[in-house]
């Protein structure tokens, strides 16, 4: 003789438990591109055991872009600071350039030549050669 429900909420719960699995269905041995596209194998057991794999691969890439554009950005810098320092090198050769030239004796002569109140004169004698013997 067969139970009689007691009432049909209970019999719907007791349905609902028989059929509710946590378990997934166990995946078909071919492997389809809608199978793939559609998100099924995202289910799948294999992948639900290798999620920390995934996320570790997902940390390291975010790290290594990070990396990446760091670097990137301390090249620019770097290239930067290279063109600044060319171009100071270029400005210290020019002041040195234009000092040259100011402290040479003819230019140096000249201004005392024009100066008249000046009371440094040219010397009228050679200079000496003083030769030191070594002991």
């Amino acid at each position: 003789m067969p139970l009689q429900p007691e009432s049909p909420k209970e019999t719907a719960l007791q349905i609902l438990k028989e059929n509710a699995k946590e378990d997934d269905p166990k995946p078909s041995a071919s492997l389809t591109f809608k199978k793939i596209i559609g998100g099924d194998i995202l289910s799948a057991d294999i992948v639900r055991s290798q999620i920390w794999l995934f996320v570790l691969i997902v940390v390291f890439t975010i790290v290594y872009v990070a990396f990446r554009y760091q670097c990137q950005q301390d090249m620019i810098a770097i290239d930067k600071l290279e063109n600044e320092l060319k171009d100071a090198k270029y400005k210290a050769l020019s002041s040195s350039s234009t000092l040259t030239e100011r402290c040479r004796e003819s230019h140096v002569l000249e201004l005392l030549k024009n100066r008249n109140d000046s009371l440094l004169r040219p010397s009228d004698q050679p200079p000496y050669i003083i030769n030191v013997p070594e002991k």
